[in-house]
């Protein structure tokens, strides 16, 4: 990242817009939606944790876009990154229309978008999301035990990955599959039971902690990275705190234009001196240091 704040490698002014033909669109799990689109601009300068603010091509209806999370990338036959993959939750307006999106129609994208996860070693990284917060842990995956390379970033920087991934009910989890077939150990949770354990992802983190400590690791050998609802952020930050864990969490704070612009996605951050100040999320985020938020 360039020392001048104006020139931020995250910043907007190095996305790109491009209006992306539809290649697939399909239903994961209950109300829960992966769509591929055609986009090698993007797909080769994205990082593990960056965004796109996505709208339906050529209807102003809602207006503004949605933040999605890059999921997965997709190579051409040569190798070279062809496709991004957003997963989505079908809720409002765009989501709705997204859902409806026919092969070969378009989806106006803009990004990547915002700051990603850090790629520094550790001999564990524990992956914790809850409700759609799954979503940009497949690529930091890949880049964390090597099987993926992005742009200025090393890969293969962590022994092992594990993910929580916690939700309402079974038919919720979405992408499970693709977190296994990257090597990842993956842990659900239910709150109903029907799927995992039946208590919360900040819970089962408790859990795993206690284990890999008295076993006598280290601390710093285990980074945490978070995603998913504010309680359940601030639950895991809470307990990375007190036990001196490193953790980032990505926040999901509503956006509506996506570069920096609006200020209508601004979290609570400390500074260095203990005071806190405003920071756009999807500019100086959407990933902070965990003990850098003023929950």
């Amino acid at each position: 990242m360039s020392s001048n704040p104006v020139q931020a490698a995250h910043y907007a002014d190095r996305m790109q817009q491009i209006d992306a033909p539809v290649l697939l669109n399909h239903q994961m799990a209950r109300d829960t939606f992966l769509i591929r689109l055609a986009a090698p601009e993007i797909a080769a300068s994205v990082v593990p944790g960056q965004f796109v603010m996505a709208r339906i091509a050529h209807l102003d209806d809602p207006l503004i876009g949605r933040a999605l999370a890059v999921y997965n990338i997709g190579n051409d036959p040569l190798g070279n990154p062809a496709t991004i993959d957003l997963v989505y939750i079908r809720k409002g307006k765009l989501t709705s229309s997204l859902s409806r999106a026919a092969i070969g129609s378009t989806v106006t994208i803009w990004g990547p978008l915002g700051n990603g996860f850090s790629s520094q070693t550790c001999q564990h990284l524990i992956m914790v999301a809850g409700g759609i917060g799954q979503t940009p842990f497949v690529l930091l995956a890949q880049e964390a035990l090597g099987l993926r390379s992005f742009p200025g970033r090393p890969a293969g920087w962590a022994d092992r990955v594990t993910l929580i991934y916690g939700a309402r009910t079974a038919e919720l989890l979405a992408g499970v599959a693709d977190f296994q077939a990257c090597g990842v150990d993956v842990r659900l949770c239910t709150d109903d039971g029907s799927r995992g354990s039946q208590m919360l992802a900040p819970e089962l983190l408790a859990k795993m902690l206690r284990s890999e400590f008295a076993e006598a690791q280290s601390r710093s050998v285990v980074r945490v990275a978070c995603c998913g609802p504010e309680i359940m952020m601030r639950r895991v930050a809470e307990l990375c705190a007190q036990l001196a864990v490193r953790c980032e969490v990505s926040l999901e704070t509503p956006m509506a234009c996506g570069i920096g612009i609006c200020f209508s996605c601004v979290a609570k951050v400390r500074q260095a001196g203990g005071q806190w100040d405003y920071k756009r999320t999807c500019v100086e985020g959407p990933v902070f240091s965990a003990d850098k938020i003023d929950w």
